[in-house]
C-alpha cells in the first residue's frame, strides 16, 4: 500500500488519503496550499510520524509554488515553513522534514525559485522513496525476532498508513508474514480515534494476515490468558535515553507486557530519534479537541459541559522497552546504544 500519499507536479497539487473516513471509504484530499498541509496534519487526514514527515517534504513543494510572484518570496518561504514545522508538535518528523528541506536551500547558492522548487521535488520524492526503503530493512530486522505462530498485539497504527509505504511496526509483520512464518495481530482499538480497529485492521485484512481487534481495557485479560507472545507498536519521537512517545495508551500496554513478562519493542527509523530531546520529560505532547471523546459522529455521548482530557499521546520509559527495531538493527533502548546508530 503506497498510492496513499501522491504528488502531482503538473498541477502542482498532494494527495493524500483521508483516514479519517477509512474504512468505510476511501476518499482523497487534495493539498495545493500549505495551510491546506496544515490542515490536513492538523485534522488526522495523515497521521504517523513517517507519513507526516513525507508530507511535510512536497508540502514545503507546495510552499515554494505558492511564494511564485512575490517580490520577497525568501521571507515569505521562510513564514511558510515555520507554519509547517509548527502543525503538530510531538511527531518529531515533521520538523526533521522541513529542517531537511531548508538545509538543501541552505547548500544551493542564491538559487532561483524555480531551481530551489525542481531540487525540493526531487529531494521530498527521495525522502517517500528512502522511508519504503528504510521500512523495509526495519521489518527485515523485526522479523527475527517474531516466531512462528505468534501473536503479536499492537497499539494504533504503525503500518504503511502511517509511512511512505510498508510500515514501521506492521511492516516486522509483513516481513515475518514473507520469510514464511504465520503471525496473528490484536489491534488495540485505540480510542478516541480507533487508529487500530480502523486503520490497522483494514491495511492487516486487506494484506491477508490474520487480524482480531480488541478493545483497549481488554489489554490485561488477553495477556493473563497467554494471547500475547509479543508487543510491537511504533513512535512518533524517542529521546535520547530511550524514552519513546507512542499514541495515549501504549505506555498502559508496556506495563502490561512488563507484568506479564511480555517483550515490548517499538519499532521506528532513525529519523524518529530525536537526540536533542533528553527524555521522554523532554518531549511535548500534544492534547487534541475534546470533541473527539465526546462525539461519535455527529452523536454527542457525554453530559455537556463535563470537561474532558485528550492528550494524544504518551511516554513510555526505556526501561520498559525490550529493544528498538531500527533500520541498523535492533538496539538496547538506553543512551550508549542510540547514540551508536549516529556513528558512521
Amino acid at each position: 500500500m503506497e498510492y496513499h500519499i501522491q504528488f502531482t507536479p503538473e498541477v502542482p497539487a498532494l494527495l493524500l488519503l483521508d483516514q479519517r473516513f477509512l474504512p468505510s471509504r476511501e476518499e482523497f484530499f487534495t493539498c495545493r496550499t500549505v495551510q491546506d498541509v496544515v490542515y490536513a496534519l492538523q485534522e488526522m487526514v495523515v497521521r504517523g510520524a513517517p507519513a507526516i514527515g513525507v508530507t511535510a517534504g512536497f508540502g514545503c513543494v507546495l510552499a515554494a509554488h505558492e511564494v511564485a510572484g512575490t517580490e520577497d518570496w525568501h521571507a515569505r518561504l521562510d513564514e511558510l515553513l515555520t507554519s509547517l514545522a509548527a502543525a503538530r508538535p510531538t511527531a518529531v518528523n515533521l520538523a526533521w522534514a522541513v529542517l531537511r528541506m531548508r538545509s538543501v536551500w541552505r547548500t544551493l547558492a542564491l538559487p532561483s525559485l524555480e531551481t530551489l522548487t525542481a531540487t525540493w521535488l526531487a529531494e521530498a520524492l527521495a525522502m517517500q522513496a528512502e522511508d519504503v526503503a528504510i521500512n523495509r530493512r526495519m521489518g527485515a530486522h523485526g522479523a527475527a525476532l517474531i516466531a512462528d505462530g505468534d501473536t503479536v498485539m499492537t497499539h494504533c497504527n504503525a503500518g504503511a498508513l502511517a509511512t511512505a509505504g510498508f510500515g514501521t511496526a506492521l511492516g516486522v509483520i509483513y516481513a515475518a508474514v514473507e520469510a514464511g512464518k504465520k503471525v496473528h495481530v490484536i489491534a488495540n482499538e485505540t480510542r478516541p480515534f480507533l487508529q487500530g480497529a480502523r486503520l490497522t485492521a483494514f491495511e492487516l485484512h486487506k494484506h491477508g494476515v490474520p487480524v482480531t481487534i480488541a478493545c483497549d481495557n481488554a489489554c490485561a485479560l488477553l495477556m493473563h490468558q497467554g494471547r500475547v507472545n509479543k508487543v510491537v507498536v511504533g513512535a512518533d519521537r524517542i529521546a535520547a535515553n530511550g524514552d519513546a512517545a507512542n499514541k495515549i495508551g501504549t505506555f498502559g500496554v508496556a506495563l502490561l507486557a512488563k507484568h506479564f513478562g511480555i517483550p515490548f519493542y517499538i519499532a521506528a527509523p532513525l529519523s524518529t530519534i530525536d537526540r536533542s530531546t533528553a527524555t521522554g520529560a523532554d518531549i511535548p505532547i500534544e492534547q487534541r479537541t475534546p470533541r473527539e471523546v465526546t462525539h461519535v459522529g455527529e452523536t454527542c455521548i457525554t453530559p455537556e459541559g463535563v470537561p474532558v482530557f485528550n492528550f494524544a499521546f504518551d511516554v513510555t520509559p526505556a526501561s520498559l522497552i525490550a529493544g528498538i527495531i531500527t533500520e541498523k538493527g535492533v538496539v538496547p533502548a538506553n543512551q550508549q546504544a542510540i547514540a551508536e546508530l549516529f556513528v558512521e
